[in-house]
């Protein structure tokens, strides 16, 4: 196990601890256990970085954003810009592929009411840090939401109140990127909050950011 991967029984955050204990109860045939992050082909140049797995989602299958909505219009927007490759069908074993990009969360393990405490954020920071370090062809982070938003410009040593979230907005961090937008919850759809279309553009910027020269 890599040091930017905790382990299957991580006890570092005892509420989450407890939680995945009492899921391993109630849904047996879940994965139940700190999701590793996803990692593409080619090289990695875009790491992409969530909340946390949803309790139904990536806590189920083993992998981030899949299994739910969320996962759907991430992976459809991925796929559309050729930052995926295959077919995503809601399974880690759907054959889907990442090129040039990664997926991680700041929580790696499913928190109750899908609500990571502040202590939990910063506990499982030191996984968000090695994850960029050992992503030597990294040039741009692409956070969902501002928990991820704030947890990347904190691994980053990037004072929040010069780079506050917003949707579309973008900052040069050393020789990184980050772009930040809303995240892609079934709730900020449906409120119009983010549109697909609004998504849509914000994946470009990010790849594009990624994507520059070195």
């Amino acid at each position: 196990m890599s040091a930017a991967e905790p382990s299957r029984d991580c006890p570092l955050c005892p509420r989450l601890k407890a939680f995945r204990h009492d899921n391993r109860k109630a849904y047996p045939d879940y994965f139940n256990a700190p999701v590793p992050s996803f990692m593409g082909d080619g090289q990695i140049r875009l790491l992409i970085v969530g909340l946390a797995p949803g309790l139904h989602g990536a806590n189920r299958t083993g992998r981030p954003f899949t299994g739910d909505y969320a996962g759907d219009l991430l992976y459809a927007t991925l796929l559309k810009h050729g930052l995926a490759k295959g077919d995503y069908a809601k399974r880690i074993d759907d054959g889907l592929t990442l090129h040039d990009c990664a997926i991680t969360n700041a929580v790696r393990c499913v928190p109750p009411q899908n609500k990571p405490e502040t202590s939990e954020i910063k506990t499982c920071r030191p996984f968000l840090n090695a994850t960029l370090e050992a992503l030597p062809h990294l040039r741009a982070v692409f956070a969902l939401g501002k928990i991820a938003h704030d947890s990347v410009c904190d691994a980053l040593g990037a004072k929040k109140s010069k780079h506050p979230f917003k949707h579309g907005g973008a900052y040069e961090i050393g020789r990184l990127t980050l772009v930040s937008s809303y995240h892609c919850s079934r709730y900020n759809t449906n409120t119009g909050v983010l549109t697909e279309a609004m998504f849509d553009t914000v994946v470009k910027q990010a790849k594009i950011a990624a994507m520059r020269a070195l």
